[in-house]
């Protein structure tokens, strides 16, 4: 062994206790290949020897020689160690030049899933099957709030409180995540492949949109019940076995939203967008519901629009904040994206929704006194405060299953409004600039083939070009 940083001598690596003579020398040939790492570098020789003394101190093995020569190639520390967790806090801190709201998503897959699973292991020792374990596991919970919501039981329910299931596309976030920051840690010279882009997810590709069209009303209506007596009747068995138990029957709300439907996006034709509008307008957030319906703004964009950004004569309404609900707080932040950020128009009718709103909002002024919070912003409380998004999202299923309407998501009305505009004859380029889409791709992949009428038109136009056509007939013909 070489003399130590200070040039005094350093005493012989001895180890003892092996069972074959072969193993002793496969030992001594491993403390030689390390040694042998340095070369004529003396100062290197000294660190890999000091590496090999407080490995054996600690571990009784010698280090191994591909880990010493990676980090040797790398320019890292050979003393040094890092976990998965310790890079990814200081991965997210060095996040400075991402939006507030992209750094909140990446922290939110390193807090729920990557720290939780792999944060543990050391960086360096990060392999494809430690993130296919991860997503195993994702998947098993994901099967615990099933059975939990299946069955009705409150000891289920209560480990799996507060939490969904993960779904294709969020998988595909989560393992972007991990690779974006894999990719920083290999130009750091940490690393030297990505394990993250060599997993196998399921495509996280979005469920194709479905419009409710009148048969598929009459079958959810016939499920409907039919869904909800299986889940009674589940919860009544658990009660039998458990009488002590309150009363575990699936109340109206649950059933209707929780009822299967054709797709996961289901989108409302003209007329059940206005029944559900006729519904709402005696509402507080009426206008906030009409501007998505007719806007096609998302949630958090519709409670986070300011007075002071919307010119009610000029018929424009400027997007520059968002109201997110960030676990049980609510805040305010950025736009989704920077596309999201623009000014739209707004027409005549969604104008005098919105100054119909604003003599209601002064009444509620007025009423609170002083208790009423100047925050400017157009949709709030009875008090002015911010509106949390996750009530508008609740009372809008509550109306729109009082309007006697199947069931869609509020965001599903932002792709009734695209379908809207294509159907009455916008191109695709107009619908990416009234949503605020990033690229016109988004458009056409999510948007083309929502509303029936349009396919059916784009086929009688098409038949139209054959029909109306003069037939061809060859010279000298009859």
């Amino acid at each position: 062994m070489p003399r130590k940083a200070d040039g005094k001598r350093r005493g012989p690596l001895r180890r003892g206790g092996f069972a074959l003579q072969d193993e002793a020398i496969g030992q001594l040939d491993r403390a030689r290949e390390l040694l042998n790492i340095a070369g004529d570098d003396s100062a290197l020789a000294v660190q890999i020897a000091d590496l090999i003394e407080a490995t054996v101190k600690a571990t009784e093995k010698l280090p191994d020689p591909d880990m010493v020569r990676r980090k040797v190639r790398t320019g890292q520390d050979l003393d040094g160690s890092i976990t998965v967790g310790e890079y990814l806090d200081q991965w997210i801190t060095g996040r400075k030049s991402l939006r507030p709201g992209t750094v909140r998503i990446y922290a939110g897959h390193v807090r729920l899933y990557l720290k939780p699973h792999l944060g543990h292991l050391e960086l360096d020792k990060l392999r494809v099957t430690h993130v296919d374990h991860m997503f195993e596991a994702i998947d098993d919970h994901n099967e615990l709030i099933t059975q939990a919501r299946e069955s009705g039981d409150p000891d289920l329910l209560a480990q799996v409180k507060g939490r969904r299931t993960v779904g294709a596309a969020t998988k595909q976030r989560i393992r972007a995540t991990l690779r974006s920051a894999l990719n920083k840690a290999i130009k750091e010279r940490r690393i030297e492949v990505n394990v993250a882009a060599l997993v196998e997810l399921p495509s996280g590709k979005a469920p194709k949109a479905l419009v409710w069209t009148e048969a598929r009303i009459a079958q959810w209506r016939k499920d409907l019940p039919v869904y909800t007596a299986q889940v009674n009747a589940r919860r009544r068995r658990l009660r039998e076995r458990n009488p002590t138990r309150h009363d575990l029957q699936l109340n109206r709300i649950d059933a209707y939203i929780g009822a299967p439907r054709p797709s996961p996006v289901m989108v409302w034709t003209p007329a059940l967008t206005r029944t559900f509008l006729e519904r709402a307008e005696r509402h507080r957030w009426y206008a906030l519901y009409y501007l998505v319906a007719f806007r096609g703004l998302r949630r958090g964009e519709a409670c986070g629009l300011r007075w002071s950004d919307v010119d009610l004569d000029q018929r424009t309404a400027t997007i520059r904040t968002q109201i997110l609900q960030h676990g049980g707080e609510t805040i305010e932040g950025e736009t989704k994206s920077a596309a999201g950020e623009a000014t739209i128009s707004l027409d005549t009718s969604t104008v005098n929704v919105l100054r119909a709103h604003k003599a209601r909002q002064n009444a509620d002024r007025l009423a609170a006194g002083e208790a009423w919070l100047d925050t400017g912003l157009m949709f709030t409380d009875e008090t002015g405060g911010l509106v949390n998004p996750n009530k508008v999202t609740d009372q809008f299923e509550l109306l729109a299953m009082e309007a006697g309407l199947p069931p869609v998501r509020l965001h599903d009305l932002r792709h009734g409004a695209a379908s809207f505009l294509l159907a009455a004859g916008h191109d695709m380029k107009t619908v990416q600039a009234t949503l605020r889409l990033s690229s016109l791709s988004i458009a056409a992949d999510i948007y083309t083939s929502l509303l029936p009428q349009l396919a059916h038109q784009s086929a009688e136009d098409a038949a139209a070009i054959i029909l109306n056509a003069e037939p061809w007939r060859a010279a000298g013909t009859i």
